[in-house]
């Protein structure tokens, strides 16, 4: 009898976005607002919300999203909110009340990002994250 010989194939991920955790006490309509006035860009709220999904494709939850693309600039961005109905899109930052993604950023500098979000009214704290260091990041998909 032979034996079967198991090979295992793993895949290092990499991500194409940088993400920003913001808090803030303020709607997601007024966050978009104050990030836009700031920024000079154009969130809109996306017909459909982002649909967060499990490791088998399952939905887990609906969260509110604002878009743009710069097609000047090469940059889309994506403001999802982190909570909704008490799940949240990533799991493992329970505070962080927003996420600002950045895909394919040829625009920002992140530290300089991070200072302009800073001035905005309606936000209390802004964070830098890996995806690579968040396991949840892996369900992510944007376009």
């Amino acid at each position: 009898m032979t034996k079967t010989k198991k090979h295992i194939l793993t895949v290092d991920q990499e991500y194409d976005f940088e993400m920003i955790g913001i808090c803030s006490h303020h709607n997601d309509y007024r966050l978009a607002w104050g990030i836009n006035e700031r920024l000079g860009i154009n969130l809109l709220r996306c017909e459909e919300e982002y649909v967060a999904t499990n490791k088998k494709g399952q939905r887990i939850s609906d969260h509110s999203m604002y878009e743009f693309k710069d097609v000047d600039n090469f940059t889309e961005y994506y403001l999802v909110k982190n909570k909704s109905l008490g799940k949240f899109l990533i799991p493992e930052k329970p505070t962080i009340d927003y996420f600002l993604f950045l895909y394919e950023n040829y625009s920002w500098e992140t530290d300089k990002l991070i200072a302009e979000l800073r001035e905005v009214q309606s936000i209390l704290g802004v964070f830098s994250f890996d995806p690579e260091e968040i396991e949840s990041t892996e369900q992510l998909i944007f376009n």
